[in-house]
């Protein structure tokens, strides 16, 4: 099989194996009491670097029959993912334990993925498009680079680009910075007004009638 389409098979189907998860046990939604929860951006990022990490490393094993070394830098990678996963975790357990916190923001309902993870309690945020443009783009680069290496390079563990520290301390900077910032996005707010119907203007007025008995 060409080693390209390998690896944008097994990529393919990881991707379908997320779905799946996410659609029978909500595995990228937010701990929240909505009937249809957000998707949790610290659950997406994690979810899209081990799709990245995860599907190379499969497709290289089954093109080179060997297993690849990860590199330092792949590591880190996912720990950061790791860590603003745990972050997030215990950010919003502490929300729940705060009497001060009359509402969480990840209890509405879903808009939809894309502002979902883009949003907080004030709607679309900045740091977290930040966030979202550098891990969207290293993801992009780094599968990009694979399908160039899969079939050239014969080290396994040279496949997989290495990233340079400066692009680490990008990604972790943005993904503290969504951390950090998460932990001020529920105080303060307010639970939202309850939606009342309008009530028609040409409907008539009920009848009142008058249950005073009679005086006699």
């Amino acid at each position: 099989m060409n080693p390209q389409l390998c690896f944008i098979l097994v990529l393919v189907v990881m991707i379908i194996i997320i779905i799946f998860l996410d659609r029978k046990y909500g595995m990228l939604r937010d701990t929240s009491t909505a009937v249809n929860k957000p998707y949790s951006f610290s659950r997406v990022q994690l979810a899209w670097w081990t799709l990245i990490v995860l599907s190379s490393f499969v497709a290289i094993f089954i093109v080179k029959c060997d297993v690849a070394t990860l590199h330092r830098s792949q590591l880190i990678l996912l720990g950061i993912s790791a860590a603003t996963i745990t972050a997030a975790r215990m950010i919003d357990i502490s929300d729940n334990n705060n009497p001060t916190v009359q509402f969480r923001s990840q209890d509405s309902d879903s808009d939809n993925f894309l502002l979902d993870i883009l949003s907080d309690e004030n709607g679309v945020s900045i740091n977290r498009f930040q966030a979202l443009v550098f891990n969207l783009v290293f993801g992009i680069w780094f599968i990009i680079k694979v399908i160039q290496n899969i079939d050239g390079v014969a080290d396994p563990s040279l496949i997989m680009p290495v990233l340079s520290d400066n692009n680490l301390l990008l990604i972790g900077l943005s993904s503290g910075t969504y951390a950090a910032l998460k932990t001020t996005e529920n105080k303060g707010t307010t639970p939202p007004a309850p939606t009342v119907a309008p009530v028609p203007q040409n409907s008539a007025a009920p009848v009142v009638t008058n249950t005073t008995p009679p005086v006699s």
